[in-house]
């Protein structure tokens, strides 16, 4: 019995997809060996029925009835062998098959949550849905066929030699003749492997326009563009049709040479096996059996055919998931994390919040507040924590302590009891900061109501108090909110800057925002044009004595 995911996927070879796709055999060698085992047992017992049987046959024509009944009784057991071999061999297989498929699920998974916010940057989201969709279960596959494949080529060497002990000439044939029909597929391979990448580039392509419509959905429709977008999906979904269709060509060739090729052998050996019965060197039985070999040589060849055919594609899947795995993380730090209540700094823009106190930057640009806060929370480097670099850090100590909540934070999909998850009264504390207990209300089953993609049932009103109930629940050492009552009204937004305050009473918070509302609210007031501090105070001080400062604040009042 098997368990699947792992505890440890372990640290993949990824200096190449052929590598990868070893390092994945290794990691299973177990239940791949054992595969092997049975593949072979499964097709060399179905590879020796043709010889009992001829062997059976010439008994009944020298009227050899004990000889007869043990042939017939080997031909039963082999039956039983090739029933066993072949139960064993599938189980070995669907046991790979889903061990591979877990196994490189835990390593994107794990890859994905140490990239973290960087992920987006460093690759489009079409590709990684196209990797977890595609490209695993292409790599699973072909782990799953190597028990067939290898004991398809153990059961070729086995009905040579047996043809050659037979008749040198007809082993001969089988001999020279199957290898000459495999590489005759080859010309086909470099073509089938361009053509798979094309499918699968333009595959990838094609989930990520459909990605930007679905979330984009609304704002098309209120911009007209929902028809632009469609014919061009439209179009793409055809590229990636006509992709399709040129690789379906090369592989029906495939298909039909598996067909084709044991044909052309089976009459060859035919026709020599005639010639040699007629001059008596064959018996009549030896002409059944070696007719035998022949026709079930169409199995192990067609699976070996089916193998290359894998092998082309899980190869340009094994290098997507190679791609994506191979994409740099920040390095790890191993620094002493500073003590609790430590001040927070930002050196690039001079931006320093004090320990425990409620402090709002104001910047002349939305993105440059962005960027700060996304310094402080140690999504990109500069900013330190006590004099202690962020980056330096251990990840896992940063994001136990730092949090860093803005308004393009994913809700996901599921119950909404997921992504508020805790004890009843501190999830009811940080609905009623948030302002969100009406949204929770209105929903049919509460908190258990099932929530839709990125919350998109949700206003955005609705999604942005959630989001603050969720990051309130965590209850970190420093809080960063960017934005947080943008897109609440003004009443709702001075009763969530008032609790705020109360509810983090002597905790590191840094509240980005413009809002004279919530900057009211605020122990302090920094004003930063990114690479200089221009100005600190309390909102009150600040209005009345920095006509710059009151000007933008009014303004964005108004």
């Amino acid at each position: 019995m098997h368990t699947y995911p792992v505890n440890d996927p372990g640290e993949p070879d990824l200096r190449s997809a052929n590598r990868f796709l070893t390092w994945l055999a290794f990691r299973h060698a177990g239940v791949v060996s054992a595969g092997l085992g049975w593949g072979c047992l499964w097709m060399v017992s179905m590879a020796l029925t043709p010889y009992a049987i001829g062997r059976s046959i010439d008994a009944v024509i020298s009227s050899d009835m004990d000889s007869m009944l043990w042939w017939v009784a080997a031909v039963f057991v082999l039956a039983v062998l090739t029933a066993v071999g072949g139960i064993m061999r599938h189980r070995c297989d669907t046991a790979i098959r889903l061990g591979v498929t877990y196994r490189i699920m835990q390593l994107v998974t794990r890859h994905a949550t140490r990239l973290g916010a960087r992920l987006q940057e460093r690759i489009a989201a079409g590709e990684v849905v196209a990797v977890g969709t595609n490209d695993i279960s292409q790599v699973g596959y072909l782990l799953d066929s190597l028990a067939r494949g290898l004991g398809a080529v153990v059961t070729i060497l086995v009905v040579a030699a047996m043809l050659l002990v037979a008749s040198i000439p007809m082993g001969l044939v089988v001999l020279i003749g199957v290898p000459l029909l495999l590489f005759g597929t080859g010309p086909l391979l470099r073509p089938l492997h361009n053509r798979i990448e094309q499918r699968r580039d333009r595959q990838a392509d094609l989930v990520e326009r459909a990605s930007d419509i679905v979330v984009g959905l609304r704002v098309l429709r209120g911009i007209g563009g929902e028809s632009t977008f469609s014919r061009r999906y439209r179009r793409d979904s055809a590229e990636v049709r006509d992709a399709g269709v040129r690789v379906a060509r090369i592989e029906s060739v495939l298909s039909a040479a598996e067909v084709l090729l044991p044909g052309i052998l089976v009459i060859a050996v035919v026709w020599l096996g005639a010639r040699l019965a007629v001059a008596d060197a064959l018996t009549p039985g030896e002409l059944v059996t070696f007719y035998g070999y022949v026709a079930f040589l169409a199995l192990p060849m067609r699976v070996v055919t089916e193998l290359v055919d894998l092998a082309v594609g899980a190869n340009v899947s094994a290098g997507r998931v190679v791609k994506v795995l191979s994409l740099a993380s920040a390095p790890d730090g191993d620094a002493v994390p500073p003590p609790p209540r430590s001040p927070v700094h930002d050196p690039v823009s001079g931006f320093v919040a004090k320990p425990g106190s409620l402090t709002a930057l104001v910047t002349p640009e939305p993105e440059i507040g962005a960027e700060i806060a996304e310094r402080l929370g140690g999504f990109a480097a500069g900013a330190t924590i006590g004099g202690v670099p962020v980056s330096s850090v251990p990840t896992d100590v940063v994001r136990q302590r730092v949090l860093l909540a803005d308004n393009e934070a994913t809700l996901f999909a599921g119950p909404l009891s997921d992504e508020l998850d805790g004890p009843p009264d501190r999830v009811a504390a940080a609905l009623r900061v948030a302002c969100a207990e009406d949204v929770v209300a209105a929903l049919p089953d509460g908190l258990n109501s099932i929530i839709g993609e990125r919350g998109l049932s949700f206003s955005g009103g609705e999604r942005q108090r959630i989001r603050l109930a969720r990051a309130l629940l965590r209850d970190p050492e420093v809080l960063i909110l960017v934005e947080p009552t943008s897109a609440v009204d003004a009443h709702t937004e001075t009763v969530i800057a008032r609790r705020l305050r109360q509810a983090r009473a002597g905790k590191t918070t840094i509240v980005v925002s413009t809002s004279p509302l919530v900057l009211d609210q605020a122990d302090e007031v920094v004003v930063c044009d990114g690479t200089s501090v221009t100005a600190t105070g309390t909102h009150h001080a600040l209005v009345t004595g920095d006509p710059a400062y009151a000007a933008k604040v009014m303004r964005e009042e108004a």
